[in-house]
């Protein structure tokens, strides 16, 4: 096993394990609707489904970006892909570097041929290696987009993690101008706040992960297999850096209010996903809570996705909400305005 590889095994064990979810709390629970008892409408009147990137889509949420490059990779993306296919929910891969160092296949398409499918970089093997590695990674799955994925403290934390982020957002801004699909920018569990997303979006970014704190916390994951104690001195006060995903949803939105944004980071339930929406963001991003189940089978993972699309169902007739724009607009407990 390749040292990428051993790592990304080491990520899978480790994003299992409760010690390495933020301690804080994602802060979803802070947001409360106002219950409205006189919905008016039968639970089987709301309609679930939304556009993304062009398709029509079941639900407002998507398999978040987990892993790939090792043995239990394949297996995983196997059933994920294969319960996105089944239920037309979207599907991000998990970094494709190992993948494309390594000559591996990509066999996402013979499980999921006519699901949506997001290619996954990290942004600085953009800045490395330039826009030929971008398109390399959506032509080996005929991806729909690329995500690329900004990781500055978890790489500062890994051993031998990449230092230099010199000329990133004009690798980023390449990608976004000549790339054959869009470009999605994500963060890994600290957040992009609306400096960053300003700058992105005059990069000609027209989507945003904003994937804040309160999830896996990969700064935890890492400093667990940071064997130095001084890395891991220095690295202590950082591991719970980061902004709420419950906090940049709004402040992004206002601050770009044309850019469409994706809600992760700590997003556990269909409750959370309804509160994403309620929040600005078109769409929702989970990842941890499909990992145990896609190490299962196909089944358990729709199953996981039945699941978020009936709790999200609850939300929004509890909330009197018949679709997704109506939930955008549902009441606040007065406290949780403004």
């Amino acid at each position: 096993m390749t040292d990428i590889s051993s790592r990304k095994a080491d990520h899978i064990e480790l994003a299992l394990q409760s010690t390495h979810q933020a301690p804080q709390g994602s802060g979803f629970d802070r947001l409360r609707f106002e219950p409205i008892p006189l919905p008016q409408m039968a639970l089987e009147d709301i309609d679930l489904s939304t556009s993304f990137l062009g398709t029509q889509v079941s639900a407002p949420f998507l398999i978040g970006a987990m892993t790939g490059g090792c043995d239990n990779g394949e297996l995983i993306n196997q059933h994920l892909a294969e319960a996105a296919e089944a239920c037309n929910i979207p599907m991000a891969l998990g970094s494709q570097r190992a993948s494309l160092e390594e000559g591996m296949p990509q066999n996402v398409r013979r499980w999921a041929p006519n699901a949506t499918v997001l290619a996954n970089l990290g942004a600085t093997q953009l800045q490395q290696h330039g826009l030929d590695l971008a398109q390399r990674a959506v032509d080996s799955v005929h991806a729909n987009a690329l995500v690329i994925h900004l990781n500055p403290l978890q790489e500062l934390i890994q051993p031998n993690g990449d230092r230099d982020w010199n000329l990133v957002l004009e690798a980023i801004q390449d990608c976004a101008a000549k790339l054959s699909v869009p470009v999605i920018v994500k963060e890994v569990g600290s957040g992009i706040g609306p400096t960053s997303a300003k700058k992105l979006m005059d990069a000609g970014v027209k989507w945003i992960e904003v994937a804040g704190r309160g999830g896996t916390s990969w700064a935890s994951i890492e400093l667990a297999r940071n064997g130095s104690a001084r890395e891991r001195e220095i690295a202590a006060p950082f591991i719970d850096w980061g902004m709420d995903t419950v906090e940049l949803l709004p402040a992004v939105h206002s601050a770009c209010p044309s850019m469409a944004l994706i809600g992760s980071g700590g997003v556990r339930h269909g409750l959370d996903v309804a509160r994403c929406i309620r929040l600005g963001a078109k769409m929702a991003a989970l990842a941890q809570p499909f990992l145990a189940p896609a190490l299962e089978s196909t089944e358990s993972v729709v199953e996981k996705i039945e699941v978020l699309q009936e709790q999200l169902r609850w939300a929004m007739f509890l909330t009197g909400s018949q679709n997704l724009s109506a939930l955008g607009n549902a009441a606040l407990q007065e406290k949780y305005l403004g």
